[in-house]
């Protein structure tokens, strides 16, 4: 058994073997055994070997030997929130030592820190220590600047240490704040789930107007969640995010609109002629004018531009946003008393929704790069639930012994694949999914788009 130790000490020393152990942290099941195992076989921070760094002042690579009587290089890797103490930084020393009641320098942040009582966690319970050293995890509290990534030091050599790579968090969902009181909170509680778990994310989606929460699967969002309502007293429904689908016009069509009210004394008078062409895809949006003779006083163009605005921001088929597409003001005229900045951006508006009716307008969905990794035996299974999500396989590739399938899919495919690849794979697959572009929507899936949206809007 001793000669199978030596062995493996050595070979995972080597970088040639890797340990891996079964385990579960929510059954605490052979959690003393993965312990033990990095006592037993992982080697002594001294004999790790040097580390590579940056100095933060000369940008020139430094090497560090790991030992106590080296300068000072320490990496943050998580912080944490604690009833009692507030804000727990963690990190561990990798030369060096830092001391309790002592001063430290971010060189990631470029300021000095004030390090007081440091600590060794042991499970639930806090260790005060008077000095953490190289190879050991320690712990302070309150530290003003420091964040996860951040590297401590000496001030008279500020070295970087490399960041720990995580991976990007692929599973999203929407957050819906259950009272008003949540709704308050919230602001408040999200950066500080962010810089406690750096595999997750938060954006706000300005399309969908919905609090998006990205994290590595299901189980990895439901437990963020739970810490929200545990630590911070806030209760979320967990919802699928909304697609963010667009509207675009595929033809060129003209309209023209007169808005006109008289109520006595100075009335109402706006006229404009406008033509919307597609712009290719991606393209965004375009206002442009080619009025001659003074149809449309200068002072009132502006005002055309802020209608076309406004009137994009709702298309006809299911109210999305507009896009791809550029509108003209050809014409149109205006009274010497009636007219006013507000009567040309009502005709604007209503010029465009003229246009649209008209048709020609089609739906875009966002489209997702797909890139999945399954051992070879699922691969069949992987192509069949992919075509049945309207996914295209543009390649497939090998790598470390598994296969790699790259797809282009629908958004509105996906937004549960972490679910859905754990089922098909039994949890041995692993994806990553980034936006490509915006394509048009089948003429089947219209319909359903558009009555699922209407349903939407009559309930609010």
């Amino acid at each position: 058994m001793d000669d199978i130790r030596r062995v493996l000490v050595q070979g995972i020393k080597a970088g040639g073997i890797v340990p891996i152990l079964a385990g579960s942290a929510l059954q605490n099941t052979a959690v003393w055994c993965l312990l033990d195992a990095v006592c037993q076989y992982l080697p002594p921070p001294k004999e790790a070997g040097s580390i590579e760094a940056v100095n933060a002042t000369t940008q020139h690579p430094e090497t560090i030997e790991p030992g106590e009587g080296g300068s000072l290089a320490a990496l943050v890797f998580m912080t944490s929130a604690d009833p009692y103490v507030g804000k727990v930084t963690h990190f561990r020393v990798y030369s060096g030592a830092i001391s309790s009641n002592s001063q430290v320098w971010n060189a990631t942040k470029g300021q000095m820190e004030r390090v007081g009582q440091l600590l060794m966690f042991r499970g639930k319970t806090q260790e005060s220590v008077a000095k953490v050293t190289a190879g050991d995890i320690g712990s302070v509290g309150k530290l003003a600047v420091t964040v996860s990534g951040d590297t401590l030091c000496a001030k008279e050599r500020p070295l970087k240490l490399p960041l720990i790579q995580f991976p990007q968090p692929v599973y999203s969902v929407a957050l819906h704040p259950k009272t008003k009181t949540d709704v308050d909170k919230l602001g408040t509680v999200l950066p500080r789930l962010v810089e406690e778990d750096p595999t997750i994310l938060v954006r706000k989606d300005s399309d969908t107007g919905e609090t998006v929460l990205l994290g590595m699967g299901d189980t990895h969002v439901d437990v963020t969640a739970e810490r929200m309502q545990r630590k911070f007293g806030v209760g979320v429904d967990l919802r699928t995010p909304k697609v963010p689908y667009k509207e675009t016009i595929t033809a060129l069509v003209k309209a023209e609109y007169k808005h006109k009210k008289q109520t006595g004394g100075h009335g109402q008078y706006g006229h404009v002629l406008i033509e919307v062409e597609p712009l290719p895809r991606g393209s965004g949006f375009e206002f442009a004018e080619r009025v001659v003779g003074g149809a449309v006083p200068r002072n009132y163009i502006p005002a055309v531009e802020k209608g076309v605005l406004e009137g994009k921001q709702e298309g006809v088929l299911a109210r999305y946003p507009l896009v791809d597409m550029k509108v003209t003001l050809t014409d149109g005229s205006a009274h010497a008393v009636d007219s006013s900045e507000m009567s040309f951006k009502i005709a604007a508006v209503q010029a465009l929704k003229k246009a649209l009716s008209q048709g020609h307008t089609v739906l875009l969905e966002p489209i997702v790069r797909l890139r999945v990794i399954v051992p070879e035996a699922f691969t069949g299974d992987i192509m069949s639930d992919l075509n049945t999500k309207r996914g295209r396989v543009m390649g497939m590739t090998q790598e470390y012994g598994s296969q790699v399938i790259e797809a282009q899919v629908p958004l509105a495919e996906v937004l549960r694949y972490a679910v859905d690849l754990r089922a098909i794979t039994q949890g041995r697959g692993g994806y990553t999914m980034e936006f490509s572009r915006y394509d048009e929507v089948p003429a089947y899936q219209t319909e359903k788009i558009i009555a699922e949206r209407a349903a939407e809007k009559e309930k609010a």
